[in-house]
């Protein structure tokens, strides 16, 4: 009669406790992919996290003590800004000139990304690009490629940005140098549609600037403008595969084991789940068919229950007959 009862009250014990491990499992698939970096969130489409985020962005943003960083292959950029609702990020180039400094040393980065990255990652239309110091026999100048690309003096994206205006920055201490007719201009203002990279090498031009605005704010003067690179940004394939895996508990990820450029339309997408990887969604099952399976640390803490209650139970049961 005792074993009995206490057996009832070992296996009620049991049944409250296999909760348990659900509850202690580490962060839920949901989190699993979002991280920070400095005052930044790094969310889907990114991540710093391997197999994280669309597989168009990946090895594109490294954090790096704090600092949130963009890696092309022109060059590694601080991020200052995600904004996920506008599908934009906003890049500073140390390299770049500004209003208030005028770098013509030919080390600039400009910005350059790969082909097959660059549908989805380029300069935003607003955002203007000026190209200083410029030699007569650029491209820019010689036709780009077989026509010539005429500099805009003030742009009309931008706000007005452009070289005319720029001139009037305490960085251009004396002015734009003469040279006569036939010199190049000592700054040539471009949209990044015009020239599809800012290759300052390719370009044979000193250094740039780049500037762009935030409709509907407008700015009296080039020391007003906002300086640095915004980029637009966007998703292969849209949001529903990650809209649906996030709202069953999951985590949107890609199959690392892709390759670089492929699977970008988002055939890799995988939803990572609580214990499992699903091509779909949380509620799907796993490819075996099973239902989702148990976590390795359920797995462990529910046999360490059953070692402790059920064994000694039977090991008594076994005394007593």
């Amino acid at each position: 009669m005792h074993l009995q009862c206490l057996m009832i009250n070992l296996s009620l014990l049991l049944l409250l406790l296999l909760p348990l491990p659900f509850l202690l499992s580490a962060d839920s698939p949901v989190n699993a992919c979002r991280s920070f970096c400095g005052n930044l969130t790094i969310d889907y489409p990114f991540s710093t996290r391997r197999g994280c985020g669309h597989s168009a962005f990946r090895d594109l943003l490294f954090c790096i003590e704090e600092t949130l960083m963009l890696h092309i292959p022109s060059g590694s950029y601080r991020v200052l800004d995600i904004d996920y609702p506008y599908q934009s990020l906003t890049l500073h180039d140390s390299s770049m000139s500004t209003c208030a400094s005028l770098i013509r040393d030919g080390k600039a980065n400009g910005f350059v990304v790969e082909r097959w990255r660059s549908h989805f990652l380029h300069p935003a239309p607003d955002n203007v690009f000026m190209l200083i110091g410029c030699k007569p026999n650029s491209p820019l100048f010689q036709g780009f490629p077989s026509k010539n690309l005429p500099c805009l003096r003030n742009a009309s994206v931008g706000g007005g940005v452009g070289c005319e205006d720029y001139y009037a920055c305490p960085a251009w201490e004396f002015g734009p140098g003469g040279g006569g007719a036939a010199a190049a201009p000592e700054c040539c203002a471009v949209g990044f549609e015009a020239v599809r990279a800012i290759n300052l090498s390719r370009l044979e031009c000193e250094g740039y600037s780049s500037a762009y605005s935030l409709a509907p704010v407008k700015v009296s003067g080039p020391n007003d403008w906002l300086y640095g690179i915004r980029v637009d940004y966007s998703v292969p394939g849209g949001y529903e595969f990650c809209r649906a895996c996030e709202a069953t508990g999951g985590a949107c990820g890609h199959d690392d084991s892709v390759g670089v450029g492929k699977g970008d339309d988002g055939s890799g997408d995988i939803c990572f789940c609580q214990g499992w990887n699903s091509t779909s969604n949380c509620d799907a099952v796993d490819s075996s068919g099973a239902v989702r399976r148990i976590s390795t640390m359920n797995a462990i803490f529910t046999g360490f229950l059953a070692g402790v209650f059920i064994m000694p139970i039977i090991s008594l049961g076994g005394a007593m007959s």
